[in-house]
């Protein structure tokens, strides 16, 4: 199984091979084509970002000219597909696509016997009125069997031809499902370069304007939302054995009042989505023991406000946190942020996203309730 970064998009021949440079997740060239997206769908629909999937499939489609592509893949569709032969996308990448749920069983043809999946994936109407459907890839559950390795993939890479692959996911979310969470109330939180909240919901909540989305997680959500702000911030200011040094001396049993919004740049996306917000990391006190706990104080208040804005947009009320990530090794942060969450916080046993990639490949759709394998 293979995760990554979703909305990282390639146009490939029926080969498999790009025919235009891959257009990163970041990438919001696609400006114009996410308005057609809004008009068709909502401006609240994930899809309608100039940095979404079918933001830039329709982009690349309008300049392929004579050399259209057979098919649009995300980086995690593209390598699974090399390795199994068969194009497919899992629900969790197709979101920023387009990808629709509604109740029944998934349009791919996925089933059980015993019971049907509680949420469906298709591509709806309006995508295809926008892209031509044949271009994109069959939806499939994470961790639904795509089947064997393809047996030239096999011989080249020394693998047993009998190996499965099964559909993956995004890295955020390999990222939650190593964390092992299954309750409706608990959250992982990824405290790395950014901040990255999930939550796991009974309600599905979207709301773009606020930088929130929610994906399928079987007959629950994880909804949640990222952040600029995070331990990229904390580098402009100090050095890695700066930051263990001073975290040590900090006192976390009080508040110094500074009131910061540690943004590393212009702007922010969740849980206030202002491309003009200003960072705040003003007044500077002398003792820099002071100032970074200040900064720490303002990271942890970002993520006590994004729980709050999933909870009062009708998600899950908050009931535990798991951390993952550098940030999460700090004690200091860890009590900060225990001051502002007011719930339980414990680390991670596991710390890699591949981890949880790896459960997905062992477990397939098990690891998503009221949803089963074949």
């Amino acid at each position: 199984s293979v995760n990554g970064t979703s909305a990282t998009v390639l146009a490939c021949s029926a080969e498999l091979n790009p025919v235009y440079s891959p257009l990163m997740y970041n990438d919001a060239r696609a400006v114009d084509e996410a308005k057609l997206i809004a008009r068709a769908a909502s401006a609240e629909h994930p899809a309608a970002m100039a940095t979404s999937g079918l933001a830039k499939v329709l982009w690349l489609k309008n300049r392929l000219g004579s050399k259209p592509a057979c098919v649009y893949l995300n980086q995690a569709d593209w390598l699974s597909a090399l390795l199994s032969g068969r194009p497919v996308s899992d629900f969790h990448n197709a979101l920023k696509m387009g990808v629709a749920f509604g109740s029944g069983k998934p349009s791919s043809g996925i089933t059980n016997a015993r019971k049907p999946y509680a949420q469906a994936g298709q591509w709806p109407q309006w995508v295809g009125a926008l892209a031509d459907l044949k271009q994109l890839p069959a939806l499939v559950a994470p961790g639904a069997d795509v089947g064997l390795l393809a047996r030239s993939r096999a011989l080249e890479l020394g693998i047993n031809t009998d190996c499965l692959i099964r559909a993956g996911t995004t890295d955020s979310i390999a990222a939650f499902l190593a964390a092992g969470v299954t309750q409706p109330g608990e959250a992982v939180t990824s405290l790395g370069t950014t901040l990255v909240l999930k939550l796991l919901s009974r309600k599905r909540v979207d709301a773009a304007q606020f930088g929130v989305y929610s994906h399928w997680f079987g007959d629950m959500w994880l909804t949640g939302g990222a952040s600029n702000a995070g331990g990229g911030v904390l580098r402009q200011h100090f050095a890695d054995n700066e930051l263990a040094a001073l975290s040590a001396r900090i006192d976390p049993s009080f508040d110094t009042g500074l009131n910061y919004l540690p943004l590393p740049c212009l702007g922010e996306r969740f849980p206030v989505n202002d491309p003009t917000l200003q960072p705040r990391l003003t007044p500077k006190p002398e003792n820099p023991v002071e100032f970074l706990q200040g900064m720490l104080e303002g990271l942890a208040q970002i993520e006590a406000a994004g729980y709050g804005k999933l909870a009062a947009l009708g998600a899950t009320p908050l009931s535990r946190v798991i951390s993952t990530g550098g940030g999460a090794k700090s004690d200091a942060y860890t009590r900060i942020r225990a001051r502002k969450l007011h719930v339980p916080i414990a680390l991670s046993a596991q710390q890699e996203a591949c981890y949880g990639t790896a459960r997905l490949a062992c477990f397939g759709t098990q690891l998503f309730p009221g949803a089963q394998d074949d």
